[in-house]
């Protein structure tokens, strides 16, 4: 199977995109730094800028977002960081995955280093993001009870991207691909806790994949069985995975239009129960205080990984479907400033949460992962019962965000970051990536400097 994968990513280094999925590469790459940007100047990318300050202010690629030189698998692997902290960067669905965190990190780092164009970087991207979104789909359900996917299946994609920007051919793909299978790592028990185990995952992808690139670059071999043998990442990381099915339409059809871009700031698993009680308060016009119980119910990942009723800090908001469902309620969003500690302890807030029954609900089981569902009902102070069932989440491809939505959230995020100027100037740039001509010339010029004092995120 490696040798069909690589084979691929090399036919895509030497063809031509259609329109439709170089116009969604590009689409990826702006989602990308809009959750990078942000996610750049607070914990842990500013404390691994000072942890791995002898491989930063040399080399040819940029940290984000202040262009600050460091060598290529020390940016890979911070930006990945930073893409994977704002909890803002896109989802494959079906693959319980984040495959921009980790492809476009690496891609990036070594486009930079290499000098190449930005139209051999949107292939790039789209090979990582083609191999990689096919593997986590077919480990699907049961890699992700234990295994964090964006770490595990994101070494894939990053060392397909690589792959394509050095040029390698299939074979030297193949075996790119078969040393980042058993570089692969990131439990998913790691970030059932406050910490910043979470975004290590997708920077130890970015730069694990980088690696394998690297190596088969000069020749270093992998075991080209690895992904379907007996014993093999499939057998060893899923249950039965068939593989034939996995890849049957590569080439054909494309997973890179299929990827839901976030239009919340939080976990992707609370987004279902979140649209479900917008649209309840849109459609009825309803007041918080007439609220007087609220239940939700969605898929079981969603309740286990986002079941905490208590948040007290910004990581835990991020991760309470509660606390998400609540604060959009009271504030109509949640963007960047629904975690400020006067936001998480909002009287208001917390008095939804006291009404707020969370369970588990068959229908939105039965369609995970491919639909994210939720149902929430809302009983009002008059005796009304209000409820709506949720089968897509906003920015889910069944409700997709438009050019113009993906603009407003860049610049909500980027803009507080490089300023507006710069902001657009990027933003411009990356539209009309396939005209770059040297992806080191990417304009990033930050009118703020990170420094391992801004705040932990």
């Amino acid at each position: 199977m490696l040798r069909k994968l690589g084979a691929y990513a090399a036919e895509v280094a030497a063809g031509t995109l259609p329109d439709e999925i170089q116009h969604a590469a590009k689409q990826r790459a702006v989602d990308w730094f809009a959750t990078t940007v942000p996610g750049s100047v607070v914990a842990p990318a500013t404390l691994l800028r000072d942890a791995l300050d002898e491989d930063t202010g040399r080399g040819g690629a940029r940290l984000i977002p202040d262009g600050v030189l460091a060598t290529t698998r020390t940016a890979a692997y911070i930006n990945a960081a930073a893409s994977h902290t704002v909890e803002f960067d896109d989802i494959y669905g079906p693959g319980v995955y984040h495959p921009g965190v980790s492809v476009i990190s690496a891609a990036l780092a070594i486009a930079e280093d290499r000098h190449v164009s930005g139209e051999v970087f949107l292939k790039a991207i789209v090979a990582g993001y083609e191999i990689s979104d096919r593997i986590a789909a077919a480990l699907q359900p049961d890699h992700y009870r234990y295994f964090h996917t964006t770490g595990t299946i994101g070494t894939f994609g990053s060392a397909a991207a690589v792959s394509v920007i050095l040029g390698l051919d299939g074979t030297q793909t193949a075996h790119a691909l078969a040393n980042s299978a058993t570089f692969a790592a990131g439990l998913k028990r790691a970030f059932l806790a406050d910490s910043m185990s979470k975004p290590l995952h997708a920077a130890h992808a970015a730069e694990a994949g980088l690696t394998a690139g690297l190596g088969a670059s000069k020749g270093v071999t992998g075991t080209l069985e690895v992904l379907d043998a007996p014993g093999g990442f499939g057998e060893a990381m899923g249950v039965g995975p068939d593989w034939e099915a996995a890849f049957t339409d590569l080439g054909k059809a494309y997973t890179i239009t299929r990827v839901t871009i976030k239009n919340h700031g939080c976990c992707g698993h609370t987004f279902a129960a979140v649209d479900a009680a917008l649209d309840i308060q849109r459609q009825h016009n309803l007041a918080t205080e007439d609220i007087v119980r609220i239940s939700a119910g969605s898929y079981s990942n969603a309740v286990d990984v986002t079941g905490d009723m208590d948040p007290q800090t910004e990581y835990e908001g991020k991760f309470s479907l509660a606390y998400c469902l609540s604060t959009a309620l009271v504030h109509g969003s949640v963007r960047m400033d629904a975690f400020t500690p006067e936001r998480l302890s909002d009287p208001e807030t917390r008095r939804l949460i006291s009404t707020l029954d969370l369970y588990k609900d068959k229908q939105a089981d039965e369609e995970f992962p491919n639909q994210r569902g939720a149902i929430v009902e809302i009983e009002t102070k008059d005796g009304q019962v209000l409820s709506h069932r949720r089968r897509a989440r906003k920015g889910d491809p069944d409700d997709p965000l438009s050019d113009q939505d993906l603009e407003a959230k860049y610049r909500e995020l980027v803009a507080p970051v490089m300023g507006d100027a710069p902001t657009e100037v990027l933003l411009k740039s990356l539209w009309s990536l396939e005209t770059l001509a040297d992806m080191a010339e990417l304009p990033m010029v930050a009118s703020f400097t990170p420094t391992s004092k801004a705040s932990s995120g």
